[in-house]
């Protein structure tokens, strides 16, 4: 890979963006043989590749069924079934594999690096647009695009650079791929710098809000719980006593509330719901149980174990972290031996253990939102070579288009086939 030079020539391509869905785009526009520039604000490449999936990576899902795996898109299937048919979850696999990066699929079909390293990933991605020679400049913030009017309408000549350690004003190109991304985790560089620009070109701009983010919560114990995962338990929206949505999954507490992927999903929903009033998480502790199976297990315990502490006696049931929290909401004296559990605090149990409520009261902000909505309309992207309906040699991919996506390898997945989609047709 080779720095930028005082004067630069005149490249096929110019990618703005040197994230996950750039440097994909930028890799195979130069293995089809042009000539690739990627232009980077940050000091280096794929900063937020290198935290996703808590730093190993969730470059996808195993879903082969390709209308299933778009019907977590939210609607939005209809736009992605041609870019995902040129190049679909296999592909991307088949990708890694073929540049000696083994794969592994753990639950909920995430698959991951067998390394457990987002920088096996990165890695790929390098020597894939080194091969290209791809010209890579870093701290490299652009401001904006020059454009014209012509025959064919809107045409973009040159990218206005703000700095550049080199001098470099601008950067001229015949065509250009915007990878600049959302607004999440702006410590990474996704700060919606292109969003303005834009806008100026004639895009419909959906104002970014957040998605996949993480819920702050009033209540004391559950920061008590902090590292304490819990798997396959019913999750439940309620607000006004009525039940929004329920999900089944994986909650994870934490030091400002909670978090996990089932909780990452409804985040955009607990977000708006939060915009009417009160809202509460439910959690179902046992949802394998219906109320008679769950009290007759918990007379068997009781029976088991007559001469333990209350305290010590559930641990069979629930995990071990969550007893006392459990106890301390029953109101049950901790000290209280199983025998001497009243009828009326077993039911009171039963029910607290297939409802346990958390008040939620908002989401963490932008730096800890895994993704954003809102972005570029998509009606005015031709999702068969991922070009922009406004301006004919500007194609537009990743993060920067208004898709709402599910965690889960989704992302990384939709940066893979947007970036691959436009980088095989930008040029033609």
């Amino acid at each position: 890979m080779t720095s930028g030079a005082k004067t630069l020539p005149l490249y096929d391509v110019a990618v703005i963006g040197g994230g996950p869905a750039g440097m994909m785009a930028a890799g195979r526009a130069a293995e089809r043989g042009l000539s690739v520039i990627l232009i980077e604000k940050n000091d280096s490449l794929g900063k937020k590749l290198l935290i996703t999936g808590g730093g190993r990576s969730n470059i996808t899902n195993a879903e082969f069924d390709l209308r299933v795996f778009l019907s977590k898109f939210k609607g939005n299937d209809k736009f992605l079934f041609s870019a995902f048919s040129q190049h679909g979850v296999q592909n991307s696999l088949d990708f890694f594999h073929a540049h000696d990066m083994p794969t592994k699929t753990e639950a909920e079909k995430r698959v991951f690096p067998i390394s457990n390293k987002a920088q096996s990933v990165w890695n790929v991605l390098v020597a894939y647009m080194q091969s290209g020679k791809v010209t890579v400049l870093s701290n490299t913030p652009v401001g904006g695009f020059t454009a014209i009017e012509d025959a064919s309408g809107t045409r973009i000549q040159s990218i206005r650079l703000k700095k550049n350690p080199h001098g470099l004003k601008e950067i001229r190109a015949t065509s250009f791929i915007l990878a600049t991304g959302g607004t999440s985790r702006p410590e990474t560089g996704s700060t919606g710098d292109a969003l303005p620009w834009l806008s100026k070109l004639g895009h419909t701009v959906i104002t970014p809000s957040l998605a996949l983010v993480p819920v702050t919560t009033a209540d004391a114990w559950v920061k008590r719980l902090q590292g304490v995962t819990l798997k396959d338990i019913k999750i439940s929206l309620l607000q006004d006593g009525v039940k929004i949505m329920t999900h089944k999954g994986k909650i994870l507490f934490t030091h400002f509330g909670i978090s996990g992927p089932t909780i990452l999903n409804m985040s955009r929903d607990i977000r708006e719901q939060l915009s009417y009033g009160k809202a509460w998480i439910s959690l179902d502790l046992l949802p394998t149980h219906d109320y008679g199976t769950l009290n007759t297990a918990l007379q068997d315990i009781f029976k088991k174990e007559i001469n333990k502490k209350i305290k010590n006696g559930l641990s069979s049931l629930i995990p071990s972290a969550l007893v006392p929290v459990i106890i301390e909401l029953s109101g049950i004296n901790p000290d209280t031996f199983c025998h001497s559990v009243t009828r009326e605090q077993r039911l009171a149990l039963v029910q607290l253990l297939k409802d346990v409520r958390i008040e939620a009261t908002g989401l963490l902000g932008t730096d800890k939102a895994i993704v954003t909505s809102g972005g570029v309309a998509l009606p005015e992207i031709d999702w068969k070579t991922m070009r922009s309906r406004k301006v004919p040699n500007l194609h537009i991919i990743g993060d920067v288009l208004n898709i709402d996506r599910p965690s889960g390898g989704y992302s990384l997945q939709l940066c893979w086939t947007t970036g691959w989609v436009a980088g095989s047709n930008v040029g033609t």
